[in-house]
């Protein structure tokens, strides 16, 4: 599952292929190229730099809570709070999302959100070891 290239990392969580953004400008192409309005997005809350967490739903099915715990703390760990204890995340659907305009890389705005609380870990793919949260 080497993700070497893209934008972005990529892990499985319980069969769910869940997406975390390396960069400013790669959250922004993760979150508005690559994810589909179905898709779940994630984000550490308060205005925390980090990187944007896309959950791939194609099939629209509910997204059991435990991915959305998983992904949450990979945002969390993926950011400038990774040394918190427990971590503020808000997740919702892409097509609750917009971009400010002349926003910078990696700045959004969400129409409407769901918050979750979780410690922050790394995911245990073999082969991304990029340690170090984006800007954005």
């Amino acid at each position: 599952m080497a993700s070497k290239g893209r934008p972005y990392r990529r892990v499985l969580v319980e069969g769910f292929e869940v997406l975390i953004g390396r960069s400013a400008a790669d959250n922004d192409q993760l979150t508005f190229r690559v994810a589909k309005a179905t898709d779940s997005w994630l984000h550490v809350a308060g205005g925390t730099p980090g990187s944007h967490v896309v959950i791939r739903n194609p099939d629209r099915v509910p997204v059991p809570k435990s991915v959305i715990e998983r992904a949450a703390s990979y945002a969390a760990w993926y950011s400038k709070a990774r040394a918190g204890g427990s971590v503020e995340v808000h997740y919702c659907r892409i097509s609750d999302i917009r971009k400010p305009r002349g926003a910078p890389a990696g700045l959004v705005h969400l129409e409407r959100y769901s918050r979750v609380r979780v410690r922050p870990s790394a995911p245990e793919e073999p082969g991304d070891d990029d340690e170090s949260p984006p800007e954005g």
